[in-house]
């Protein structure tokens, strides 16, 4: 669907299903993040809706949203950028100060960016996917082609790597079977 139907906002749910980018990281991307020397994502930037803490004025609106540095250090990173997913990125290159999900200097927020995810993944008959689904899917796909969970967990921006065990990584039937099947060469049948 995302690729019949293809256009920044799709392309930014791409980039996500193949980064493992946090949501509010996606929406306050913009082109400039994309160093295409190094072909990477460099995120230095999360956005959030908070709430505003002034409730005595009532014009003022409850929530607000902020661009900021991630909470962590370990969360400022450079991603590299799979070879598919660079080409599309150059397909659809915008000017570089304007965020990715629009290509212009107005941004997608994270909750608006979450119903148009859950309409597109209803046109496609899957519900009860929440977004953040993405970047679960990526971490354990990564796992399944073997890559090594010292890089993954730094591609995710994870302090370390049991966080990256512990939450994203769900090993299924077939996998665990694969791995046990490895010690089949260590046994001696007489």
């Amino acid at each position: 669907y995302l690729y019949d139907n293809m256009e920044l906002c799709n392309l930014g749910i791409l980039v996500c299903m193949y980064s493992g980018l946090r949501i509010g990281e996606l929406c306050a991307l913009r082109w400039e993040n994309i160093l295409w020397n190094e072909k990477c994502i460099y995120v230095k930037e999360t956005m959030q809706r908070l709430q505003n803490t002034d409730t005595s004025d009532t014009l003022i609106s409850k929530t607000s949203i902020v661009i900021s540095a991630p909470k962590s250090a370990c969360s400022i990173r450079k991603i590299p950028i799979p070879e598919q997913l660079f080409s599309l990125l150059r397909m659809y290159e915008c000017e570089s100060s304007t965020f990715l999900m629009t290509g212009t200097k107005s941004y997608i927020e994270p909750r608006t960016l979450q119903y148009r995810f859950k309409r597109i993944t209803e046109k496609c008959n899957i519900y009860d996917v929440k977004f953040h689904s993405l970047r679960h899917t990526f971490a354990t796909r990564c796992v399944e082609l073997g890559f090594d969970i010292k890089s993954l967990s730094e591609i995710l921006g994870h302090a370390n790597v049991n966080i990256t065990l512990n939450r994203y990584v769900h090993p299924s039937m077939e996998q665990k079977q694969k791995n046990m099947n490895l010690l089949s060469e260590l046994l001696i049948v007489r």
